[in-house]
């Protein structure tokens, strides 16, 4: 059994690793930690593990006396906090992989601009292989130092890669991305409280939010998005408005995915004509590690809206984070992924 530790435990991400780690056939979680709640149960902030884990938490500042106990660590702590601790955390297992955004964006100005911070560590960011199994499997695989993706972001690039790798668009993209309220975590404040988010459509970034600039370093693509917040707990939904290139029909839309994702475990495209779910809805990937990705073709002006889905807890985060744990540990990419998601849900 492989031992894992999970730093920053008590959030929704943390919460998620640990339910697929406790569940993972090949793993033992050894340590999670959290300063707020040190010393007591972990499923006390996650009442869905009772029964499944008697493990209580630890507090970060004695991580280090646990050093020797586990194999890999998992980071699911916050942006520019993680980037100043990444010495010691890397002095403290072999494998590291990362779920903050520290280190997802190779251009240190780039990360300057839109996290609106120096970056404390850029010598270590060329370290990290990107965590998107269906992108960078082989640098995965051979790497001990993983940063995952954003969950839009992740939504995003899985969406549109293959269709700009294809050389099926042109110009600039639009991404219109929608998430639900565990996209903010568990210490939102009072922009997340009942009384404010429900019923709300609330556009918390209609310019630069972050994660294009991790879209446009994986598609090429000039990206321009905005994100919503909607009345869902879980889901990210992102809608591309792109060109396409002159003669591009379905077809060539259709053969770029089945191309780029035919051998795939969690990639499916879903561009139907008719169905209550016939273009991706994260309503029943809830809970999954599935990514649906579909397309609308425009009335004879040579545009497209290209969809993606997924669980922002699961694909766009944890889910993705064991999968390349899988990937490095040589095991089947599915162990501990197998839950298919929910209907109705």
């Amino acid at each position: 059994m492989l031992r894992v530790a999970v730093v920053g435990a008590s959030g929704y991400i943390g919460g998620e690793l640990l339910r697929l780690l406790i569940g993972h056939p090949r793993v033992e979680v050894a340590v999670a930690t959290s300063d707020r709640f040190a010393g007591k149960r972990v499923d006390g902030p996650h009442p869905n593990l009772r029964g499944a884990t008697d493990l209580t938490f630890t507090a970060s500042d004695r991580l280090a006396e646990a050093k020797g106990s586990f194999d890999v660590l998992f980071l699911a702590t916050p942006h520019k906090e993680t980037m100043g601790r990444m010495p010691e955390f890397l002095g403290l297992a072999e494998q590291v992989i990362d779920l903050s955004g520290d280190f997802r964006l190779r251009d240190v100005e780039v990360y300057e601009h839109h996290y609106g911070t120096p970056h404390t560590a850029p010598e270590l960011i060329p370290t990290f292989a990107t965590g998107l199994p269906e992108w960078h499997r082989e640098e995965i695989r051979k790497s001990d130092r993983v940063s995952v993706p954003g969950c839009m972001a992740t939504a995003g690039i899985l969406a549109l890669r293959p269709l700009s790798e294809a050389g099926l668009l042109t110009g600039s993209v639009q991404v219109d991305a929608r998430t639900g309220s565990s996209g903010s975590g568990i210490s939102a404040g009072s922009s997340n409280i009942h009384a404010e988010r429900s019923g709300a459509m609330r556009i918390f970034a209609p310019s630069s939010h972050r994660h294009q600039a991790e879209i446009t370093q994986s598609t090429g693509l000039p990206v321009s998005m905005t994100a919503t917040g909607v009345e869902a707990v879980r889901g990210v939904q992102v809608l591309c408005r792109v060109q396409l290139t002159e003669g591009t029909d379905e077809r060539a839309l259709r053969r770029a995915y089945r191309e780029a994702y035919a051998e795939e475990r969690f990639v499916r495209v879903v561009a139907q004509k008719r169905g209550l779910y016939r273009l991706p809805e994260p309503k029943i990937l809830s809970g999954s590690n599935f990514c649906d990705v579909g397309f609308a073709i425009g009335d004879e002006d040579g545009t497209a809206v290209v969809v993606g889905a997924l669980d922002n807890l699961v694909k766009g985060g944890s889910g993705n984070a064991v999968q390349c744990l899988n990937i490095r540990q040589g095991w089947p990419e599915e162990l501990g992924l197998e839950f298919t998601g929910l209907h109705p849900n």
